[in-house]
């Protein structure tokens, strides 16, 4: 399975947003990455790379590589609607960012690792595919094997989970339900998607 494994931190500092979660070396160097990083001055970015800089940044916070970013925009495309909103909403549905933002991981890398490494099911089910798209009414759940891992533990046991109106969590049985969709408005990403809506109708 393709995947980025190269150094976030320069991936994030490019943004200027810590897109992978919190980042002590971030804080410390919030410019951009390279030799003159800090000083060089920067030219006026055009239209394209603009749009371009917020398709590079939507791949990296969701850890998917072009070729499934494209193929998820067209299946967008075709839905009818927002296609921007579309965009964003298919890739939350995503096992690796639900498995994500269930908390059983702190970052959706962590997540896609659980998943690819079988200790993740669906409905019961094992399911070894970072990118499946859940639909309303699975359930998410630790494979039995796996609910003494250490790394899962630490993960539910560290404060951060967040609380999503599209996700229901059931600590009893370490699994969690996908209720529905998430709409745009519900999504916490900063990502400006009608950006990369006018990259791809260029």
């Amino acid at each position: 399975m393709a995947r980025y494994i190269g150094p976030k931190t320069k991936i994030a500092r490019r943004f200027g947003e810590a897109i992978f979660g919190a980042d002590k070396h971030l804080e410390k160097k919030n410019y951009p990455p390279g030799q003159h990083g800090q000083s060089r001055k920067r030219k006026k970015v055009s239209e394209y790379g603009v749009q371009l800089s917020e398709k590079q940044k939507a791949k990296s916070t969701y850890g998917v590589l072009e070729r499934q970013f494209a193929r998820t925009y067209d299946q967008a495309a075709r839905m009818g609607g927002i296609t921007g909103a579309n965009l964003l909403i298919l890739l939350e549905c995503r096992l690796d960012n639900v498995v994500y933002r269930l908390g059983l991981s702190p970052t959706r890398a962590g997540a896609r690792q659980l998943v690819s490494h079988r200790h993740i099911t669906v409905n019961g089910q094992v399911v070894n595919i970072p990118s499946y798209s859940l639909k309303p009414g699975d359930v998410v759940g630790v494979r039995e094997k796996s609910k003494s891992l250490e790394v899962i533990h630490e993960s539910l046991s560290g404060g951060k989970r967040s609380r999503y109106s599209w996700l229901e969590w059931n600590a009893a049985t370490m699994s969690g339900t996908f209720i529905q969709k998430p709409e745009r408005e519900d999504i916490p990403e900063n990502i400006k998607e009608q950006l990369i809506v006018e990259l791809y109708s260029k």
